[in-house]
């Protein structure tokens, strides 16, 4: 058996409101260790995040699973707006939240991080020494080459939605968006034929998932390349590439896996959201629980 409770904890300066679930396993005896986790790239937690998170409460960990503030059924105004400042400071507060559980023991916390989250984690245990392990499933590190993988004449559309956004919020106007998953050929953050088949298998049936994103984050974007921490990544780190992946290049997982002083690539012929579902998502968190049992 395994609890799942609704949980919230403040984050920011407004002391916004991140809300959650939080797994226990029913057989635990004493304090457990736990994983955070985070979705990516303006996806909420019920993309599948559940799947993940039985799985590890199944094997004898706590989790929290939480969304960003702006997106999911946490706080935060203007909707769909991806600040990566405000997403890690997020994950901080989850942190304190979790290290102060009561059943938790606040020394054995990995952190679980997918696409853009993927590199979120190497941001926060880069800088926290006491984060046990690290898992970054198909990552985003390189800014850069995320960006090129859409192609210039898409990177320009995108470009110019991000300025138009961007003079909005600066007058104080509603957000622009654009969609977050879309079709080749269609104006969207991700566009591979790989998002059209596969994005709307990871959305429950009768769930509402808002595919919109504010577009400012396009210009910020390219410059978020978190692979420079690599060497700062002490502590043991799963690093799961999609050979196939045409949302987040491969290229900069491997360098990064290179540099890092306990990292563990894996590889699979897959593309980006493969791993998200069967039957790959069986063999790729079977090697999630595997290396969790093993460093925490």
């Amino acid at each position: 058996m395994i609890e799942r409770t609704d949980i919230s904890f403040a984050s920011g300066d407004k002391n916004e409101l991140c809300r959650g679930w939080l797994y226990l396993p029913d057989d635990r005896r004493g304090r457990v260790p736990a994983v955070v986790m985070a979705h990516g790239f303006a996806a909420v937690k019920e993309l599948r995040l559940d799947a993940y998170a039985e799985k590890f409460a199944g094997a004898g960990f706590a989790v929290l699973v939480f969304d960003y503030r702006h997106f999911g059924s946490s706080d935060g105004e203007p909707r769909q707006l991806i600040d990566i400042g405000r997403q890690l400071e997020d994950w901080r507060s989850a942190l304190s939240f979790i290290r102060l559980h009561s059943e938790v023991d606040h020394n054995r916390i990995a952190l679980w991080g997918t696409s853009f989250a993927g590199g979120h984690v190497v941001e926060i245990a880069a800088s926290d020494p006491k984060i046990r392990c690290v898992i970054s499933q198909v990552p985003h590190l390189d800014g850069f080459a995320s960006a090129a993988v859409a192609g210039g004449a898409q990177a320009a559309r995108l470009a110019m939605e991000a300025a138009r956004d961007a003079a909005s919020g600066l007058i104080g106007l509603d957000p622009h968006y654009v969609k977050v998953a879309g079709s080749p050929g269609e104006l969207a953050a991700m566009t591979s034929e790989n998002v059209a088949t596969t994005w709307p298998k990871m959305v429950p049936q009768g769930f509402s998932f808002d595919n919109r994103v504010a577009a400012r984050i396009f210009l910020h974007l390219p410059l978020y390349s978190p692979e420079r921490l690599a060497e700062k990544m002490i502590m043991p780190w799963l690093i799961q590439i999609a050979t196939r992946d045409m949302t987040t290049p491969v290229a900069p997982a491997e360098r990064a896996a290179e540099r890092a002083p306990l990292a563990t690539l894996t590889r699979y012929e897959a593309d980006h959201f493969d791993v998200y579902l069967p039957p790959l998502f069986d063999k790729v968190v079977a090697e999630q629980v595997a290396f969790l049992k093993k460093h925490l």
